[in-house]
């Protein structure tokens, strides 16, 4: 992905509001299904990852991306910002 575009996606994250946010019981196979379907649906997401400390919180942000086979298109305090083109 270049940079144009990394910028275009991260203008368009920022009207958006958060549609998932991962609490006290962590990430869990509900939280992984939800934030799957979120991004078939809408290609661009938000989620809040309410972690203990910026490690904690860093390493759940590169397992969602990975088992959800997306990017990390933005991560700002407990915000990270999705993307995967949908299969449609």
């Amino acid at each position: 992905m270049t940079q144009k575009q990394l910028k275009q996606l991260r203008q368009q994250a920022h009207h958006k509001k958060v549609v998932v946010i991962i609490g006290q019981h962590g990430l869990t196979d509900a939280v992984m299904l939800e934030i799957d379907q979120a991004l078939q649906t809408h290609e661009l997401i938000k989620v809040r990852v309410n972690a203990s400390d910026r490690d904690e919180r860093n390493t759940m942000i590169d397992r969602i991306a990975q088992q959800t086979q997306s990017e990390v298109i933005q991560r700002i305090g407990h915000i990270a910002v999705f993307y995967r083109q949908s299969q449609n």
